[in-house]
């Protein structure tokens, strides 16, 4: 279904030419919806800690040249594709990058996230079909990751705010993590460690003391954990990791024993 307000021919975008270098603003193309997929407005994007050294070149990510990056995002449904059944044009969504192949679930990729997946049927996958992401005034994202969101319970009723909408993204992997091993209200967490992206979305409190748990975060990185503590005080106790084991000890009136671990 085509848009009521015409999409412009051409939108801008951060365009990563070559590895190391720094993103080019340019005109491109508006992409179009296709089957499995929809049009969405970029309104807010997540520019994690991560990015530099995704685009930097240097480490284990991999993905061709050119690309647009960008992953976890929030936006409105700008045009559907003709099997879309449920999401409308205006529709408030948050996009979130793990990509699976629809053929193939063992077929995965981190899409506009830097990451073209570990075998050649996800490289093929990232460059023919997916490469490009949210950093862009539109983006043409996949039907299973743009996820409808209920904006007048969130903005209206709840108070947040569009780029706050964006952590969703992070914290329901966290969530997620704290269904898996049955978390309870009254049990002590230890995230080990605590200071990354999807662990502090755990330890921060958020997530974890929501369900009533109280939280030990592990890490190396003592003014991260310091925030996670300032956040919540009686509910978040830290160690810092310094690779002395006598400075690594904790206090013995009240050991770490925690009832459920994620590692």
């Amino acid at each position: 279904m085509a848009s009521p307000n015409p999409l412009p021919a051409a939108i801008k975008a951060l365009v990563l030419e070559t590895k190391g270098s720094p993103l080019v603003l340019k005109d491109v193309p508006t992409p179009e919806p296709t089957l499995g997929s929809v049009v969405v407005q970029v309104l807010a994007s997540a520019v994690d800690k991560n990015v530099q050294l995704i685009l930097s070149g240097v480490g284990p990510f991999t993905y061709p040249l050119p690309f647009v990056p960008g992953g976890r995002s929030v936006g409105r449904v700008a045009a559907t594709g003709p099997d879309t059944t449920s999401l409308a044009v205006g529709q408030l969504v948050l996009v979130e990058p793990w990509l699976f192949a629809r053929d193939n679930p063992e077929v995965w990729l981190m899409w506009g996230g830097g990451f073209e997946g570990a075998s050649r049927a996800a490289k093929k996958l990232f460059a023919d079909a997916w490469r490009d992401g949210a950093y862009t005034e539109y983006i043409r994202a996949p039907l299973e990751n743009a996820w409808p969101l209920n904006e007048h319970r969130l903005c209206n009723e709840l108070r947040y705010t569009i780029p706050d909408l964006v952590q969703l993204a992070t914290d329901l992997v966290a969530f997620g993590g704290l269904q898996s091993i049955d978390l309870r209200a009254g049990e002590r967490l230890a995230v080990v460690p605590a200071t990354g992206i999807f662990s502090a979305a755990t330890g921060r409190g958020g997530d974890s003391s929501a369900l009533g748990a109280r939280v030990v975060a592990v890490g190396r990185k003592e003014k991260v954990l310091q925030t996670l503590k300032d956040a919540h005080p009686n509910l978040v106790k830290t160690v810092t990791r310094t690779g002395e084991r006598s400075r690594n000890r904790h206090d013995r009136t009240d050991p770490i024993r925690p009832d459920r671990r994620i590692h």
